[in-house]
């Protein structure tokens, strides 16, 4: 399991570690079922505070990528409730959609982005 840290990055530690993680699903490098490290041995391979991590996998579980088990720890197992993941879609992507608009990002140059990324996790 590869995660990399931009410890001079204003996002923090947690939210970069959740980014990582679902990037990781959606390249296929992390597979349903699959354990995640315990939050000690993730914190130590990482460099980070074991707080951190915790603060992760909650998020992680709240949105529902992994769950949590008291003997194995974070799995990963992704809600599959496609209406819920369109209506956080929709919400997520007005926002970035406004800001580029802002800045004079047209349609086309968009749209383009939208298929380079969507094509890089198998789309």
């Amino acid at each position: 399991m590869y995660i990399e840290m931009d410890f001079n990055s204003d996002e923090a530690l947690y939210v970069q570690l959740c980014n990582q993680i679902i990037l990781g699903i959606a390249t296929a490098q992390f597979q349903e079922g699959e354990q995640l490290p315990s939050v000690r041995q993730l914190a130590e391979t990482i460099g980070i505070n074991m707080h951190t991590v915790n603060k992760a996998y909650a998020i992680l579980q709240r949105e529902g990528f992994v769950k949590i088990d008291r003997r194995r720890g974070a799995i990963i197992a992704v809600d599959l409730n496609k209406l819920e993941a369109l209506a956080e879609a929709n919400e997520d992507l007005s926002v970035v959609l406004a800001r580029a608009m802002c800045k004079g990002i047209s349609r086309n140059e968009i749209h383009d982005l939208v298929d380079e990324i969507y094509n890089r996790y198998g789309g």
